[in-house]
């Protein structure tokens, strides 16, 4: 009896709720639209994939679906923000895909993860355009992605510096390097080759990334 009380005290129901006919409607209302949103996503993801950013157009992506062209950006609002969450979605099927250990295990891990990502980077070559092209956008304050990609780059760095501190507590790394200034550099040296490698796609950027990463003394 103390426990039921306690959670009565929390604000929990302590036994079924009655059933809410409106809310029940809502709920499968609620879901019905997740779930369109997700294959708009997708759906985009694979005609960026194909056709690039430039050419990848609202219309064909609401065709894909079954929408109007206003009824697919009544779930985002505006181009920009239906791409900026396409954006999203590719990071975290790339987390799901190519993330690994945080810290790393292992110097060998950190610098196959990220050498697998850039390859993988390479392989979708309209997504990368699409990366490169809204991230430079995004730096306007007013543009939709703008809050989406400031806290990306944050967290990346972030991430990035505890891994490189977690290599130097296991000797991988030298132990004077400041880490929090090498996960800027590593990121601008990977964006930077993005935008260099859509002007010439012959450049091999895992190669490039793994020189930079030997010149701080890893991928040896």
């Amino acid at each position: 009896m103390a426990f039921a009380n306690t959670h009565a005290r929390a604000g929990l129901s302590t036994g079924p709720a009655p059933y809410d006919k409106q809310m029940s409607n809502k709920r499968g209302m609620y879901a019905k639209g997740t779930a369109k949103k997700a294959e708009i996503l997708d759906t985009a993801l694979e005609i960026v994939a194909r056709n690039g950013y430039n050419r990848a157009t609202v219309k064909e992506i609401a065709d894909a679906v079954g929408l109007s062209q206003n009824g697919l950006l009544h779930y985002f609002g505006s181009k920009d923000a239906l791409f900026t969450e396409v954006v999203q979605r590719r990071g975290e099927i790339d987390d799901r895909d190519f993330g690994s250990a945080s810290p790393p295990s292992s110097e060998a891990e950190f610098v196959e993860g990220i050498s697998r990502l850039v390859r993988h980077n390479t392989e979708t070559p309209g997504f990368t355009q699409l990366y490169s092209r809204l991230s430079n956008d995004a730096s306007q304050s007013e543009h939709a992605g703008h809050h989406y990609f400031e806290e990306h780059y944050r967290i990346s760095r972030e991430a990035t510096a505890e891994a490189f501190r977690a290599l130097q507590s296991q000797g991988s790394l030298d132990s004077t390097l400041d880490a929090d200034k090498l996960a800027v550099l590593l990121w601008a040296v990977t964006d930077g080759l993005q935008t260099q490698w859509l002007f010439d796609p012959t450049m091999n950027m895992p190669e490039h990334v793994e020189y930079f990463l030997k010149l701080v003394g890893l991928a040896r």
